[in-house]
């Protein structure tokens, strides 16, 4: 039997304790074992040399953890050890159903809606709150510690995806309140509440995480005035609405702090490369990577400097990883448009392009880099491409 990640119930700083050790020991006796690491291209390419962990993860690999609400999976450190800096959920709520009132302790949450249509709630300490709504390609992010819960709409529910900036996060170790409130004294809850302590004799004895639910009346189009606090800045972002950057090979979409304040530690990007077309060869300088692959197949090779260079193929619901400052390209391999969803853990977007760094380097220099005619690198882009 595998050895327990201590990251695989958020009891990374609990672990000095033997006894929380043994007792996530022997909860963790009965989950699968993890997977084996996702192998690089076969045969490797003849540009690919050494060796570097596996950037590639499959998100069906994970243990879905099911209920009559919905389901969750997720791809943290524990599975995927590569995505040390990002952890990931995948799930899906069905119409009505909720992801009940909790926050995390250890990351913030971004998320990118996949499909259906959802609800949340979210307040903040200053005791600001919002309630939104989200459809296919919207964004949100919760700030860590700040309370909030989901719901799916109607007619289907909703599936989305979920990011937190910490890869040893788990989203199955968060702070609920049923949880809380089934260990807490009715008398106590009586004094905070108002009400007689036989009040709560029925509330649940154990966590709910995804419970159903009914699904809500339409939002107010204009709510009764002094009924609801809004936050200063809005925890919701139309990402597929955005006018895209035209490349010669596709589109890209960026929400960072710049565009969407709120979420100041990570940045999402959405990647649309058509058949043939390759995201340039370029790195992060102060942000590590996750992706995650929405649509057609593709294929990324990762540099990690001394000689090493890695190439994985990818389909949709596969995950990749990019450490900060290592190289990387992703090449359309299909026949259909590829899209990728990026998020970065920092608010302020960068990279640097190999197309953009080159054209600003004298054509001398960069000749007598490649043992090149000038003439040849006069034809070189004179400006970033991103999609080629």
């Amino acid at each position: 039997m595998p050895t327990l990640p201590v990251s695989r119930r958020g009891l990374l700083s609990a672990a000095a304790s033997t006894g929380l050790i043994a007792a996530a020991a022997t909860a963790n006796a009965a989950e699968p074992e993890l997977p084996a690491p996702e192998p690089a291209v076969t045969p490797r390419l003849p540009t690919d040399h050494g060796e570097l962990p596996s950037f590639k993860y499959v998100f069906a690999n994970s243990h879905k953890k099911e209920n009559k609400g919905g389901w969750a999976r997720e791809a943290t450190v524990a599975e995927f050890p590569a995505s040390k800096a990002l952890a990931a959920v995948n799930m899906r709520l069905y119409a009505g159903a909720y992801r009940e009132l909790h926050w995390h302790a250890l990351a913030a949450e971004w998320a990118f809606m996949l499909s259906g249509h959802a609800r949340t709630t979210v307040i903040d300490p200053d005791g600001n709150a919002e309630t939104n709504e989200f459809g296919p390609g919207d964004v949100w992010y919760f700030p860590r510690g700040y309370g909030h819960s989901i719901q799916g709409l109607g007619p289907d529910g909703c599936e989305f995806m979920l990011v937190f900036d910490d890869g040893a996060f788990s989203e199955f170790g968060t702070f609920s309140v049923t949880d809380w409130l089934a260990h807490t004294p009715p008398e106590v809850l009586a004094k905070n509440l108002g009400v007689p302590a036989a009040a709560f004799a029925k509330i649940p004895d154990h966590e709910l995480y995804i419970m159903p639910g009914t699904v809500p009346p339409p939002l107010p189009l204009e709510p009764p005035p002094a009924s609801l606090v809004s936050a200063p800045q809005t925890h919701r972002y139309p990402l597929l609405a955005q006018r895209p950057i035209e490349a010669p090979g596709g589109t890209v979409r960026i929400v960072s702090s710049k565009e969407f304040p709120v979420s100041t530690t990570m940045t999402g990007v959405i990647e649309d490369i058509n058949p043939g077309a390759v995201r340039e060869l370029h790195w992060h300088p102060h942000a590590d990577e996750w992706q995650y692959y929405v649509s057609g197949q593709g294929r990324m090779t990762v540099f990690g400097s001394t000689a090493r260079a890695v190439t994985w193929d990818y389909r949709a619901g596969d995950v990749g990883y990019v450490p900060r400052g290592y190289g990387h390209y992703i090449e359309n391999t299909g026949t259909e448009p590829l899209r990728v969803l990026v998020v970065l853990n920092s608010g302020v977007y960068g990279d640097i392009s190999i197309s953009d760094w080159l054209a600003r380097n004298p054509a001398q220099l960069v000749a007598e880099h490649f043992n090149l005619p000038l003439d040849v690198v006069a034809r070189f882009p004179k400006r970033k491409v991103i999609i080629a």
